[in-house]
């Protein structure tokens, strides 16, 4: 077995939970804060999260949407205006309640969600049906006060995109709401070489003040589902707590009917547990900082830097390059840019040079490959190509192995402890009872319903033995 590169972090098996807080630390994608629960976003990590941000900005505006900003205080009176949403914030929101010495005659609540800005906007400008439609997104921090917080995945205070429209049927939003679910689903393979499940939430799990919630749900090392976007139709209640109407082509006054949409860097943290390895992070190249290092091996001895300068010169304008030219040891470089995830490594060394070529390796699988010097940028497009292709059918062949089908919650039980966490295929009856009893007994919560399964004549709930009307995912999750 090859000597480890990176020895400082825990191994995933030993502690995943500490593997993953490594991978943070050490690849430099956070550090901690004064204020408990709020994290600082390295550039590395941030960097990330703008390559996420311009791949779905370009998908959001092919789709017709604009992007707007909403204020971050909601006064308190109007977050009240929907009883349904409002409890289900309630625990999680921040108040504002001084402007310097002054005490405000109406408490200000942090953005948690902007639903009720949005609202109120709409019911300004919103008059007739050529108003309609209304396609915005935002990019923007909201504040949830959460009581445990572990980075990218809950913290007090994340960054995220949060997408509102407003149609004038019922099938418009519903339609809309479908379409951003598969958005998601198809940037998570394309883009993230991750798959995911989709579903719908159970009417116990959807958003608060939602007529219907939709998830994708994505399955890490250690068999936790990760919820990483959510779409949402509201149906016309927000219309109507707000006064929001319209008049149609028959000059009749309707209520328009609202979806909203959103994903957050959680999906950073996605991306570390589906992906990462004992060694670090394992990025895919369409939102990696660098997508190739080039790094000098024997660089004092003659021709070796100048090579290297003239490889990153042929690259840097087709992918996003870094030439190390530190006076680092080619071990601690490899072993820095493995940690960090980085896809392709181009190492030049005296040797490649006689052989008019060099060396790639990949990271998701530390193969090296001889390469010409004159076919080095469709080399590196096809190695790109080959890491993220490999990266999903990897993460794909640890969902498929960890997704198991059962039959009562004995057979749940005794699944889950043959063959540890993951996702468990079930059939339901639809009651919230027997949903709680099979967290209760089982351990393992519904994640969603199943938009491609059916559930056969001959199935029956999971909990109950009763006539089951849906197959539902269950699982541990984050």
């Amino acid at each position: 077995m090859a000597e480890k590169l990176v020895k400082e972090i825990t191994s995933m098996d030993e502690d995943f939970a500490k593997w993953y807080t490594d991978i943070c630390k050490k690849a430099e994608l956070i550090e901690y804060s004064s204020v408990k629960g709020c994290m600082v976003v390295r550039p590395y990590g941030y960097a990330i999260w703008e390559n996420i941000q311009k791949i779905l900005d370009a998908r959001f505006k092919q789709t017709g949407h604009e992007n707007v900003c909403m204020p971050m205080f909601i006064p308190e009176s109007l977050l009240n205006k929907e009883k349904e949403h409002v409890e289900g914030f309630a625990p999680e929101v921040a108040w504002v309640t001084h402007g310097g010495d002054e005490k405000l005659e109406e408490r200000l609540c942090v953005r948690p969600t902007s639903e009720t800005l949005f609202c109120e906007h709409y019911s300004n400008i919103i008059h007739s049906y050529r108003d309609l439609p209304k396609l915005y997104n935002q990019w923007v921090s909201v504040v949830r006060w959460e009581k445990t917080t572990r980075p990218f995945l809950r913290s007090r205070e994340f960054l995220w995109q949060e997408g509102h429209t407003i149609h004038q049927t019922a099938e418009e939003a519903i339609a809309e709401t479908e379409r951003m679910l598969n958005l998601y689903a198809d940037f998570c393979r394309e883009n993230l070489a991750m798959p995911v499940i989709k579903g719908q939430k159970t009417e116990s799990d959807k958003f608060a003040g939602a007529v219907s919630t939709y998830a994708i749900e994505a399955l890490m090392h250690d068999g936790k589902a990760l919820q990483a976007g959510t779409s949402h139709y509201f149906g016309d209640g927000f219309a109507k707590a707000f006064d929001i109407q319209f008049s149609d082509r028959d000059n009749v006054r309707r209520y328009p009917h609202q979806t909203s949409w959103g994903v957050s860097t959680r999906l950073i943290g996605a991306i570390i547990m589906a992906h990462g390895d004992d060694s670090g992070l394992v990025l895919p190249p369409d939102v990696a900082p660098i997508q190739a290092v080039i790094i000098p091996v024997a660089a004092h001895k003659p021709g070796v830097t100048e090579k290297a300068v003239q490889i990153d010169g042929i690259l840097k304008d087709s992918f996003r390059v870094k030439l190390d030219l530190s006076d680092n040891s080619p071990g601690w470089k490899f072993s820095e840019y493995e940690m960090k995830g980085v896809p392709v490594r181009i190492e030049i060394g005296p040797r490649d040079i006689e052989k008019g070529g060099c060396v790639i390796a990949t990271r998701h699988d530390g193969q090296k490959t001889f390469v010409p010097f004159e076919g080095l940028e469709q080399a590196v497009k096809d190695a790109l190509r080959r890491v993220h292709d490999g990266m999903y059918d990897k993460a794909l062949d640890n969902l498929n192995r960890h997704t198991y089908s059962c039959t009562d919650m004995q057979d749940i039980t005794r699944t889950l402890e043959q063959n540890g966490d993951g996702f468990v295929k079930a059939p339901w009856c639809g009651s919230e009872e027997c949903e709680d009893k099979v967290k209760e007994q089982t351990g393992v919560g519904s994640r969603c319903i199943s938009l491609t399964d059916s559930p056969s004549e001959t199935d029956r709930c999971v909990c109950c033995g009763k006539h089951a009307e849906h197959i539902v995912y269950w699982g541990k999750a984050y």
